[in-house]
């Protein structure tokens, strides 16, 4: 059973579900999504850890909040901050946290700030590396089609390109179920995202310099995180759990999730004992 918490920060209401009994493991889930993305992890893993699962500020119940009184919008930092206060309330002192995409990016920050209350993590499709300027025009290109044509336009048109080609073709109904379950978000809560990615610093330094372990998981087949770029970060953290999912694309927390539930498990169990 899912106990829904809630925090105020900022004069935002932030929600968040705990479940389980055991070792703490922190959730963060990606752009364009909510906790609930890892509803097939929290069903193996409740049994096993204490799981905390953050909706971000605009998203799920999080929602609104992308934005300060001043108007600044939140920075990947803010987020970091936001767990930290949910792990204080929570009076948790030390956890393992698993960040997907952005979720990841987030993770990092909360690593370089707030290191004694990591015992480990995992950048689940994600990178240390701060946006190219490739990628940071694809991103402003994106908010322009978000704010002329919509969410629901927009994740139509991004979400396919998550999966792999494999997924896509045997398993064609992830694609859809992802499409419809978040075209609510609002173009607000995924222009500020956008925003918040493109302004966010290369975090290579954080693996560097990193004395816990840190797992990688990684799509063959992930075409917004590649291959090339994830391994290039893998050799930067003193220990390091490398796994590479064939066929596999951007979403192995649905791809692949039973060994996605293993690798998680079997992390969780090394870096506790």
């Amino acid at each position: 059973m899912h106990e829904e918490q809630q925090l105020d920060y900022n004069g935002s209401k932030i929600f968040y579900k705990k479940t389980g009994k055991g070792p703490s493991v922190v959730l963060v889930h990606g752009f364009a999504e909510d906790g609930t993305i890892w509803d097939k992890q929290v069903e193996f893993l409740k049994n096993h850890t204490q799981l905390i699962i953050p909706d971000l500020p605009g998203s799920g119940k999080s929602n609104p909040g992308q934005q300060f009184p001043n108007g600044r919008i939140y920075i990947i930092d803010d987020y970091a901050d936001i767990i930290k206060k949910i792990l204080e309330k929570e009076q948790v002192s030390s956890c393992i946290m698993v960040g997907h995409s952005m979720g990841g990016y987030i993770t990092l920050a909360f690593a370089e700030k707030y290191a004694r209350l990591l015992n480990a993590f995992t950048l689940f499709h994600s990178t240390a590396y701060a946006d190219s300027d490739e990628k940071k025009a694809a991103r402003r290109k994106s908010i322009e089609f978000m704010q002329k044509n919509g969410t629901a336009a927009f994740l139509k048109q991004s979400s396919p390109n998550l999966f792999s080609t494999a997924t896509k073709i045997h398993h064609p109904e992830m694609v859809q179920e992802l499409i419809q379950r978040y075209d609510n978000f609002s173009v607000q809560s995924l222009v500020s995202y956008y925003e918040t990615m493109i302004l966010r610093p290369d975090r290579t330094n954080v693996l560097r310099n990193c004395q816990k372990p840190v797992q990688f998981i990684i799509g063959e087949g992930d075409t917004a995180v590649p291959l090339e770029q994830s391994l290039k970060q893998c050799h930067l953290p003193e220990i390091s759990y490398i796994h590479i999912l064939e066929n596999i694309g951007h979403m192995g927390m649905w791809e692949a999730s039973d060994a996605v539930n293993d690798l998680l498990f079997a992390f969780v169990n090394q870096v506790s004992a």
